[in-house]
């Protein structure tokens, strides 16, 4: 895949999980603990080797006691007014495409918007997600089919859908060509693990845990 954000900063999940936990002064095990994860998946994704799910993101974030998107911020201000250049997105790349902010990760309202990019077979995994709020999504190249609450919607280049996000729901990419989607999260509750965490990323365990919101 070709991504054009050549002065984009990326965002290392291993490095932002050792920070997080080495400022709680908590070992990989004591983590693992408050986590409900094996030592050694902390310490997998901790050296780069793998990424982890989005349930798995779930867990480690109870476990550190953050918010979800603590994961994906570059800094800690939230301004009232973001402006974000093509070339300077935050981006998070996972196993099959590409996640990439488009300034809600900074921004101070309850408004999410954000790029994936996917590869042929790429999902959001086995598990349904609920989060507050309202979600849309518009196809804007490939296809992407959507279940929400089991009913399938099946988008191709143009087609969007808007529903109210607590109705339990997940994606995949279906066709043969990679899959590029803007979506965007609206009304979420203050400090909900709502985001950047519909990317699909690999889980170290081989398992799917279902994240609560």
């Amino acid at each position: 895949m070709e991504y054009l954000n050549q002065n984009a900063i990326s965002v290392d999940i291993g490095e932002r999980l050792r920070q997080l936990r080495t400022e709680r002064k908590l070992s990989q095990r004591a983590l693992a603990r408050l986590s409900d994860l094996s030592a050694n998946a902390i310490n997998i994704i901790e050296q780069g080797k793998t990424s982890p799910t989005v349930s798995t993101l779930y867990k480690l974030a109870d476990g550190l006691e953050v918010p979800v998107t603590t994961f994906f911020k570059v800094g800690n201000q939230e301004q009232g007014v973001v402006l974000v250049r093509g070339g300077e997105r935050v981006r998070v790349p996972f196993a099959r495409g590409m996640w990439e902010g488009l300034g809600g990760e900074t921004f101070s309202g309850q408004f999410e918007p954000f790029m994936l990019t996917l590869e042929v077979g790429s999902s959001s995994g086995p598990f349904q997600m609920s989060h507050s709020g309202h979600e849309f999504v518009i196809c804007l190249r490939g296809e992407l089919e959507y279940e929400v609450e089991g009913a399938t919607h099946h988008l191709k280049a143009g087609d969007s859908l808007l529903f109210s996000a607590h109705k339990e729901h997940r994606w995949r990419n279906p066709g043969k060509v990679v899959t590029n989607a803007l979506f965007v999260l609206a009304g979420c509750a203050s400090g909900e693990n709502t985001p950047q965490l519909h990317a699909p990323l690999h889980d170290p365990d081989g398992e799917s845990h279902t994240p609560q919101s």
